[in-house]
């Protein structure tokens, strides 16, 4: 059967940010960073206007360092950054409001950053192509303080009443919220992120072992596939927990620096697991959305 939610209680509030210029390391006389094996490199990384990698794409293979597809955007003020941070849920509505893309509408579709400063947004390519750093774009956002009436033991966070429909999320004879997702993840894949909060960063799928990455299923993973955290909590902050179950976003992509790769923004936790992960190929924020 369905799920009932508080959704009719929530308040839809706009919070604001502007496209985030890309970031690189803040010491100007060494700006390489370091891969698993110890070699310099200085690729792309978080923030701005990515015009040729998109939610549907491969996580894998881009050479770039936890590439966000689509747009980044923050915002300088760190308060108000907070809330934009907070607020936007995985399947909210953006507009752009100024430069040349203005009017064009975009999804929410995950958060990251080097301080989890950053909202990720899936907009079409044409639109990328009239954007500049420094664009205003509004994000219409809805999701935060929503419950699953019959799941007590489930935590929502950063998901919007959207994405929850557009899963199909059932209720089970188990007792538990039965979730589609492409894959699992098993705790000793799970690296950068944990210990920090759940609320507005990511954590990071390791990738250095492509062999176990394989042997999870994982090594095909695409940018916004939902996955399935097992033995991790993230009620609060990210962290270790037998019988924990959480899912994710992938929200970005992969890193050639050791505890790095594909960074999950998540959606729902568990403590209790009560969560029961439902592996079915394919489900994707792309399709869900209908992103173009």
């Amino acid at each position: 059967m369905s799920v009932r939610t508080n959704a009719t209680k929530l308040v839809s509030v706009s919070v604001m940010g502007q496209i985030a210029s890309p970031g690189l390391p803040g010491l100007p006389a060494e700006p390489y960073r370091l891969d698993s094996a110890g070699r310099p490199f200085l690729w792309p990384a978080y923030g701005g206007i990515v015009y040729n990698v998109s939610v549907g794409d491969s996580a894998f293979g881009w050479l770039a360092d936890c590439v966000h597809p689509g747009v980044s955007i923050s915002l300088k003020d760190d308060n108000g950054n907070r809330g934009l941070n907070l607020l936007a849920c995985v399947g909210n509505t953006a507009m752009v409001m100024s430069g040349d893309a203005k009017g064009a509408k975009g999804v929410v579709t995950g958060k990251s950053g080097r301080f989890s400063e950053h909202v990720i947004m899936h907009f079409d390519k044409a639109s990328r192509e009239k954007m500049a750093i420094g664009d205003k774009i509004v994000i219409r956002s809805a999701g935060a303080g929503m419950d699953l009436l019959d799941h007590p033991d489930v935590m929502l966070k950063s998901c919007s009443l959207e994405l929850l429909e557009g899963l199909e999320v059932t209720s089970g004879q188990d007792g538990k919220l039965h979730v589609p997702v492409v894959a699992v993840v098993p705790p000793h894949l799970l690296g950068a992120g944990a210990g920090l909060t759940s609320e507005g960063g990511s954590i990071h799928i390791q990738s250095q072992d492509r062999v176990a990455l394989a042997e999870a299923g994982l090594d095909q993973l695409r940018l916004g596939d939902l996955v399935a955290l097992m033995d991790y909590d993230s009620s609060w902050n990210h962290g270790y927990l037998r019988g924990a179950v959480g899912i994710g976003v992938v929200g970005q992509g992969d890193s050639p620096r050791a505890g790095y790769g594909p960074g999950v923004t998540l959606v729902m936790t568990s403590m209790k697991g009560g969560i029961q992960p439902v592996v079915t190929p394919g489900v994707n924020i792309k399709d869900i959305f209908n992103l173009q």
